[in-house]
């Protein structure tokens, strides 16, 4: 077994590596770009390693760099992660050549699975049945606009490199394709260094069924059953969930040996995963599930096999790197209970899950009845360099409902303020009766978005929670203090005071009045009488009170971050404005014909151009952040007059890109 290991990745995949590491006494190193200098995997490292500047291409992704590390440091092995470098056959090459192992599959079966065109013809001739489709080498648009007509739409278009939903795009009409074909090929070309892409029929009802495959240097190959990734946004997963709902054990079985076939047919060795789309359309059925790709890497969503088996993968990656058998055979693995998986990330969901940056002035994640994979701390910043993931909080039960009830309150547990996250829509998620049913498919998500994205609206009880956070007033104080078991006396009447705060732009003044019965506040014409039965600070700047609103008893948590207030009520999050009342206020600010960056990014393509009439929905501007491509489109009828950006300009989020003409009153 190997005494130390370098990370080559970072985040919470890094952390988690260097836990089982650690638990096995191997010594890890770490390796970290400007960024990154204070991140969590750099403080749990036992060693660390400056590779360069915050940009992935000058320092993540630099084997030369990764390389001299290992030298440095000694480091026998190399762990990708996910992400990065973690597919990158000449990475492995390079480390072979310099008597590093990689731990991981080798650069003949990454390379046979790298090109999902070459890999399917490699799948139909192992005999794994595949998607419809065209996954040969022409790309002519012209050509391959035939060939998405012989398959009949909607189609699915695929950079052949391509993971992690880039370089995708859904065409359900023939007019839409050219334009989706060159979104993909810029995704393909600047994710994975490949701009060629295939063409597949997109089955309109179809679930995301995965398989946990392993193997060895020995010619051992296992599978560790399946996983069901379909609950989906933008090709990306957002719940996992193992075993998959409605999988009997003939489909089990079945996938499982298509899956064990792959593997096989590629000599693989390590942890890698099968991908299948099962087309439900008449419920699932053993013979109508298709091999989609095959990812030669530790997935995001390994902690869920990991609940179900009772098994470490990395553990199980580390043992078989060093030239180990597979710890058990197929007979020994087994299915006990359920487990789910939600990724929290630092995203707008009502813009269309745009990526989002920001500092984490909260963040409590649950530490009982969950598993919490995270690579961030409290203060740490969500940045536009890398992947805006926050946690993976994991839940298990004995039965698939109990294990969601879990997840659900996990997430409930959850409280994070400074950054926009995707927490209130995994609740929602969770709470929907059709993924509550297991008879989800990858296009929910779609088609109940409006529902999902709902945003929660302030109650009195959440209004008066903010007031009295303002005045101090969840404090229940040192008990056995005089002065706090008489804070509530007036010689004259009752204790009154009054507080300012606003919420989604306009002020609310509350009237607080505090009596031996204690707490009554009055917004409007609504009264809401609150008793605090216990509260403390967390923080200099957050706490958590128990509250009791008539018959309704009621936890409750606060985070001040600048001028803003995040509540926690009944598991819903409220953003307030903190107001002095003492300042004077300022008025709305000006509306503007324009088209605004929504985030940080890279401008890649610019269709706009001064004096141009354009209509609403027009694509004017393609933004590039975090290795995925957004559309900025018009925002209504008009002629642009002016063009304030350049492609290839790195833009701030707010950063006005172009001006239209103003109407005519």
């Amino acid at each position: 077994m190997f005494s130390k290991i370098l990370i080559a990745n970072r985040g919470e995949i890094a952390c988690r590596v260097m836990r089982t590491a650690k638990s096995m006494g191997i010594r890890t190193v770490a390796v970290y770009s400007e960024a990154d200098c204070d991140a969590m995997h750099v403080k749990m490292a036992d060693e660390a390693v400056h590779i360069g500047p915050p940009a992935v291409a000058d320092s993540y992704l630099r084997i030369d760099k990764i390389v001299e590390a290992c030298k440095l440091t000694g480091a026998q092995a190399v762990h990708p992660g996910y992400g990065f470098l973690s597919e990158n056959p000449d990475f492995v090459e390079t480390l072979n050549a310099a008597g590093i192992a990689f731990i991981g599959p080798t650069a003949d079966a990454i390379r046979a699975m790298g090109l999902k065109d070459a890999a399917k013809a490699l799948m139909v001739e192992a005999g794994v049945p595949v998607v419809p489709g065209f996954h040969g080498t022409e790309q002519d648009p012209d050509y391959l606009a035939e060939r998405a007509a012989e398959i009949g739409y909607p189609v699915l278009i695929k950079a052949r490199a391509g993971g992690g939903g880039k370089g995708m795009r859904r065409v359900d009409d023939p007019a839409d394709f050219k334009e989706a074909l060159e979104g993909a090929q810029r995704e393909g070309l600047a994710s994975f260094g490949d701009a060629s892409c295939l063409i597949e029929k997109y089955l309109v009802t179809p679930r995301h069924i995965e398989i946990q495959v392993f193997g060895d240097s020995h010619g051992n190959v296992v599978h560790l059953f399946e996983r069901d990734c379909s609950l989906q946004r933008r090709h990306q997963k957002v719940i996992e969930e193992a075993p998959a709902p409605g999988v009997d054990d003939s489909m089990r079985a079945a996938m499982g040996a298509s899956a064990v076939k792959a593997a096989q047919a590629i000599g693989y060795q390590g942890a890698g995963t099968v991908e299948f789309i099962a087309d439900v359309s008449e419920g699932l059925s053993s013979d109508k599930f298709y091999f989609m790709e095959m990812n030669t890497r530790l997935q995001v969503e390994h902690p869920v096999t990991e609940a179900i088996t009772g098994q470490d993968l990395v553990a199980w990656q580390l043992q078989v790197a060093a030239g180990g058998k597979l710890p058990m055979q197929q007979s020994e693995l087994k299915i006990n209970g359920w487990a789910f998986e939600a990724r929290l990330y630092a995203e707008d969901v009502p813009a269309g899950f745009l990526p989002a940056t920001g500092t984490l002035e909260h963040l409590s994640l649950p530490d009982l009845n969950a598993r919490v994979d995270t690579g961030v701390a409290q203060g740490d910043v969500i940045s536009s360099h890398y992947d805006p993931m926050i946690a993976k909080v994991i839940a298990t039960g004995n039965s698939r409902l109990e294990a969601l009830n879990a997840l659900a309150v996990a997430l409930a547990d959850s409280r994070i303020a400074g950054a926009t996250t995707n927490l209130q829509f995994l609740q929602a998620l969770c709470a929907h009766d059709v993924f509550r049913k297991g008879g989800m498919d990858t296009g929910l998500i779609d088609r109940e978005l409006d529902s999902l994205i709902k945003e929660p609206v302030a109650d009195i009880a959440a209004k008066s929670v903010a007031a009295l956070v303002q005045l101090n007033r969840l404090s229940t104080g040192d008990a056995s203090s005089p002065w706090s078991s008489c804070r509530n006396y007036r010689h004259w009447g009752d204790a009154t005071q009054r507080a300012l705060i606003s919420y989604k732009g306009e002020n609310v003044s509350a009237t607080v009045v505090e009596n031996a019965q204690g707490l009554s506040v009055t917004i409007g014409r609504k009264d809401c009488p609150v008793k605090v039965l216990s509260g403390r600070a967390t923080s200099q700047k957050s706490g958590e009170a128990a509250l009791q609103f008539a018959a309704d008893r009621c936890d409750v948590a606060w985070a001040l971050h600048g001028n803003a207030m995040t509540v926690f009520v009944r598991g819903e999050i409220h953003e307030f404005g903190v107001i002095d009342p003492l300042a004077v206020g300022s008025g709305d600010d000006a509306g503007g014909d324009t088209v605004l960056s929504p985030m940080p990014g890279l401008v890649r393509v610019v269709s706009a151009i001064a004096g141009q009439s354009v209509n609403t929905g027009d694509a004017l501007l393609v933004l590039e952040a975090m290795k995925m491509e957004h559309t900025l489109r018009a925002p209504r009828d008009g002629v642009i007059a002016e063009v304030l950006t350049s492609e290839g300009e790195q833009v701030e989020a707010g950063s006005v890109m172009i001006a239209l003409e103003p109407e005519d009153d």
